[in-house]
């Protein structure tokens, strides 16, 4: 399987087949049918190597497609919301996720279900699930919901895109002004990229992060090594991921599509709240918009509890659990989730205490103490996630 972006021979053969589609939209033009063309390869390109994930690809875009032609025609010919329908589509919707998921439980070795982007595939084939309940999705095409899951750009990790904002992209005219933009900025990110991933995240691994997980691990170091490392972790994590996001948005811009970003400054941020802003946004929004936010209406409809802050601090929990077990069924992902919600349970509780008495004013010098503060609660949330505890524990 050719992971991607994972090789310079990947970038070449990349350039190769998009460079018709940058000179088409540079001549205000599209060329569908060679988009399509391309978005196969490449496809072809990632499950080469293994076709059982690739037919397991295959079912569960077919999968995908029948549920939500399902449930877009009960809600045109019923007309109305039925809740039992609604949380049916949505849990047949992430069936296949869930029993990836659980399937390392059951220590098979194989799996008939599981594909390089699953996850983010089923983010947003269940955002059609909810945005047709919601009634923002009034007309449905198949091919055009394809076409919105196989955005190869976009298919491994994300960002995670939204269907109506995609729509405007592919679907309206070209404007060669507006794309010379996207194009400019399209190579800047993905030459920002390669800083990021293929020299400063290896750079990291291999002189900060490897040596010192080497020593916490043998010569079981809990001192200085186990500190770096947590720092370095950090460091690494965000430089690999946010890299790769970068060759998905820049691509995403070659081809006419404005993909949002992912990250933006996150370790400059001034508290927790502050700091999901701005880490792995599409993610953070998405489980924002479709979790917490409507377990906060949920819960406020069903006038379970009175105030408002103790049914917002619930969705938090829950909201960071879900996300902690998306992250894996292993018990630092849970931990990792709960810390989350907790991190930020406890700074709502602060901002209030403060906003009542203002002992803590806001300036440059309490901002820059809230950066540090945030950078080393969030560095230690890393180290919880990296899963180096369970290592340590299972070498005794």
């Amino acid at each position: 399987m050719t992971t991607p972006y994972g090789t310079i021979f990947y970038f070449a053969i990349l350039a190769l087949f998009i460079a018709p589609i940058v000179i088409a939209n540079l001549m205000g033009k599209r060329l569908p049918v060679y988009n399509a063309f391309v978005t196969l390869l490449f496809i072809f390109f990632m499950f080469s190597s293994n076709m059982v994930q690739g037919i397991a690809f295959i079912v569960f875009i077919f999968w995908q497609l029948v549920v939500v032609r399902f449930y877009f025609n009960y809600r045109r010919v019923q007309g109305k919301n039925h809740g039992g329908i609604f949380v049916l589509a949505v849990i047949l919707s992430i069936l296949p996720l869930i029993i990836v998921k659980v399937q390392p439980l059951l220590e098979s070795q194989t799996t008939l279900v599981g594909f390089l982007g699953i996850s983010y595939l089923t983010f947003k084939a269940t955002t059609m699930v909810m945005e047709i309940r919601d009634g923002l999705i009034k007309e449905y095409d198949s091919t055009q919901f394809v076409n919105f899951l196989l955005f190869f750009p976009t298919i491994s990790s994300g960002p995670i895109d939204r269907f109506r904002r995609f729509q405007k992209d592919v679907t309206k005219p070209v404007d060669q002004e507006k794309y010379l933009g996207l194009l400019n900025r399209g190579i800047f990110y993905i030459f920002l990229g390669f800083l990021y991933k293929f020299i400063i995240a290896y750079l990291i691994e291999t002189y900060w992060k490897g040596p010192l997980e080497f020593n916490v691990l043998h010569h079981v170091d809990f001192g200085s090594s186990l500190f770096g490392y947590m720092y370095g972790y950090s460091m690494y994590l965000f430089f690999d991921f946010a890299g790769y996001s970068l060759f998905a948005v820049g691509v995403s811009y070659l081809l006419g599509v404005n993909t949002p970003m992912n990250f933006n400054k996150p370790f400059l941020a001034r508290n927790i709240k502050d700091f999901w802003n701005r880490w792995h946004m599409t993610l953070s929004f998405w489980f924002r918009d479709f979790i917490f936010m409507r377990l906060v209406f949920w819960l406020t409809k069903k006038k379970w509890f009175k105030s408002k802050f103790t049914i917002a601090y619930i969705a938090y929990f829950v909201n960071f659990f879900v996300m902690g077990i998306w992250h894996g069924l292993h018990w630092y992902y849970i931990v990792y989730g709960l810390y989350q919600a907790l991190l930020i349970v406890c700074f709502d509780i602060f901002e209030r205490i403060n906003k009542k008495y203002k002992f803590y004013p806001k300036n440059k010098i309490t901002y820059v103490i809230g950066m540090f503060i945030t950078f080393n609660f969030v560095c230690f949330g890393f180290l919880i996630f990296s899963g180096i505890f369970d290592k340590l524990i299972n070498l005794n």
